[in-house]
């Protein structure tokens, strides 16, 4: 199975479904996973509230130079390991230096 990463994560269902769209039109697959979680906003945990654009590996280049050419602001990343948020520009955790690891399978 080829692994994915997630391009981008956030709450706004209507953004996410409109740069779906746009990134499809160019030939580019793309998987909208949480949407569904979106209803029980002021129920669930926060962190469970983002919708989240996930593409192949092999086409994350060009999908981040894609929405890149937009203007889209990339949203914050949590840590694995110490739970902090990082700016979208950090490789690397502010608080414990650990890598970002956004790639599941």
């Amino acid at each position: 199975m080829e692994q994915r990463k997630v391009l981008v994560a956030g709450g706004n269902l209507l953004q996410a479904h409109t740069w779906k769209g746009m990134l499809e039109t160019s030939g580019i697959e793309v998987e909208l996973r949480g949407e569904a979680l979106m209803g029980g906003v002021g129920e669930l945990p926060v962190d469970m509230q983002n919708v989240e654009l996930w593409v192949a590996d092999c086409q994350c280049d060009q999908a981040q130079q894609m929405l890149a050419a937009m203007h889209v602001e990339r949203p914050q990343w949590q840590c694995l390991q110490c739970h902090e948020y990082n700016e979208a520009s950090f490789e690397l955790c502010w608080n414990c230096s650990a890598e970002r690891c956004e790639t599941h399978q």
